[in-house]
């Protein structure tokens, strides 16, 4: 399991076209890609089981925890994204809720655009 950052504080200032923003890369798939919007409630927990291809978690709201294979959960929110490779168990639970986007693609590669999160 690897924990990156998309936060605004690691984004690039984009003046192209007259723009003013911020952006934060996320992913390039080469591949096919399904791509889902998850909503966790107060204690809502998506069960421990083994991830089929690659799956990148994109928390943009709330806070929450994640494991893999161990026992171990690690403290994640909004501006963090988890990924997990082809057969790693994995669990994210929230006690006050968490909305995340989830990548689903045989070829992911977060590290190409985000860096990795200190912990």
């Amino acid at each position: 399991m690897e924990i990156y950052s998309f936060k605004k504080s690691v984004g690039k200032r984009i003046n192209q076209f007259h723009s003013d923003f911020i952006m934060s890369r996320v992913i390039n798939t080469l591949k096919p890609a399904h791509i889902g919007c998850m909503y966790l409630e107060e204690n809502g927990v998506i069960g421990f089981h083994q991830a089929v291809i690659p799956q990148l978690l994109i928390i943009v709201n709330g806070r929450g925890s994640v494991r893999a294979n161990n026992e171990e959960y690690i403290e994640v929110q909004a501006g963090e994204a988890v990924f997990w490779t082809k057969g790693e168990w994995h669990e994210t639970k929230s006690e006050t809720g968490l909305t995340a986007i989830v990548i689903e693609s045989e070829e992911l590669t977060p590290g190409s655009f985000m860096a990795l999160t200190p912990r």
